[in-house]
């Protein structure tokens, strides 16, 4: 497994940044398997980066283009009319710095969202292409290199508390579940016309 994932590389992170801009992004997975990666072949930590770059641009420029010909109102039916106009003004504002740090920023920062709003206000594809390989080189690089430095370290000591290290991670993910979950409500109930808490009877 290990030699097939080393021979194609590319082509593996090419899949995942596909699957990442889908109706089912992966969070921190890139990241993940970057980290993985070069913690086993710490001298190949370099390609492993190279690669995630490859392949999460591959997958951002296919949701740019699909943003791009939906335009503006494609953009406020799949993030919300609230939700689109904060990422709008963001982008309007800062434009190449708005892709720039949130390719380079961690999960949760949406970017997604962001390149979405790149294409459907019509950035130039160039610029746009400079903005996000410029943060997902610099992201990659970090995370590769860190893991190949310390990731033997970092596995042991996941391997001596992983269960507590589970049970955190579990409890984070119900938390966010229950998070999302009331989340949407709200927005439905907005959507509707209906107040977000019932208003109280007068005494």
């Amino acid at each position: 497994m290990w030699k097939a994932l080393h021979r194609y590389g590319v082509l593996v992170f090419i899949g995942m940044g596909l699957i990442d801009n889908s109706v089912l992004p992966t969070p921190g997975g890139m990241d993940a398997l970057v980290i993985v990666l070069s913690a086993h072949r710490r001298e190949s930590w370099w390609y492993y980066a190279l690669a995630a770059t490859i392949g999460s641009i591959v997958g951002a420029l296919l949701n740019y283009s699909i943003a791009r010909k939906g335009g503006k109102e494609a953009l406020d039916k799949r993030l919300g009319d609230k939700r689109a106009k904060k990422v709008n003004r963001a982008f309007e504002k800062w434009g190449f710095w708005s892709v720039f740090l949130s390719s380079l920023a961690p999960p949760p920062v949406p970017t997604a969202a962001f390149i979405a709003a790149a294409g459907a206000l019509q950035y130039p594809q160039k610029k746009f292409l400079l903005a996000l390989s410029s943060g997902r080189v610099l992201r990659f690089s970090i995370a590769a290199w860190v893991a190949s430095r310390y990731g033997t370290q970092i596995f042991r000591f996941f391997a001596r508390y992983y269960e507590p290290a589970l049970w955190t991670l579990v409890s984070l993910a119900v938390a966010g579940g229950l998070a999302a979950l009331i989340y949407w409500r709200r927005r439905k109930r907005e959507k509707h016309g209906e107040p977000a808490v019932p208003a109280q009877k007068a005494a």
